[in-house]
């Protein structure tokens, strides 16, 4: 899969906006991006537990949860390097914007948080890439070496979303998309590695100042 493909996929591009947020705060960056990879592994593992007769589910989650504890590591490996302290922070509004729209009956409910990991690892593997050619030498190799597993991920969600719901599932892709693409392009509160562009007047020093458990 490729670049291309998941930007297609996807209903918009990062604003600039976010990516010169990025420069700017890149502890911030690194602390919420370890943040997403212990996430999605638990999002990977929770998902093992719930529905344990889907062989190829199963199969596909255990990898990805592996492969998310490992980019977990790395990415702490540098934030050590850096002397960059791992903590707590307040959740972005991103993941339970996406998560609201999944319905409640059972199926649905697996088919649309499928599509909804399909849409978070795409943006993370879009983000990536848009941050390669402006990072430094050592975040830019390591996001490039991800870019192969992210977009592997989201194929992965999309074919298991297809596969629950036994047939194409453009309709709830749609509707997903619409929602992704608000909460990239609106103004954000807070800087995260999937926020929208920051709001106008927004400090460094208001976003890192806002913890919590998470």
């Amino acid at each position: 899969m490729s670049i291309e493909a998941v930007r297609q996929f996807l209903p918009c591009p990062t604003p600039q906006a976010w990516i010169d947020r990025a420069l700017s705060e890149q502890e911030l960056l690194l602390v919420d991006h370890a943040h997403c990879e212990k996430k999605a592994a638990s999002t990977a593992l929770a998902l093992m537990f719930r529905y344990p007769e889907r062989s190829r589910l199963v199969e596909k989650m255990s990898r990805l949860a592996r492969e998310e504890l490992r980019h977990f590591e790395q990415v702490h490996a540098i934030m050590r390097r850096r002397g960059i302290a791992h903590r707590k922070l307040s959740p972005s509004r991103y993941a339970s914007g996406m998560m609201e729209l999944v319905r409640g009956e059972p199926r649905a409910r697996l088919v649309d948080s499928l599509v909804a990991g399909a849409f978070i690892e795409a943006r993370s593997c879009e983000r990536f890439a848009a941050l390669i050619p402006v990072l430094d030498e050592e975040l830019s190799g390591f996001y490039r070496r991800l870019l192969k597993s992210e977009a592997r991920h989201f194929t992965d969600y999309l074919a298991l979303a297809e596969e629950a719901a036994g047939h194409a599932v453009d309709d709830r892709v749609a509707a997903f998309a619409e929602r992704e693409a608000d909460l990239i392009t609106r103004p954000d509160p807070e800087f995260r590695f999937h926020s929208g562009p920051p709001e106008a007047g927004q400090s460094a020093q208001s976003a890192m100042g806002r913890v919590s458990s998470r």
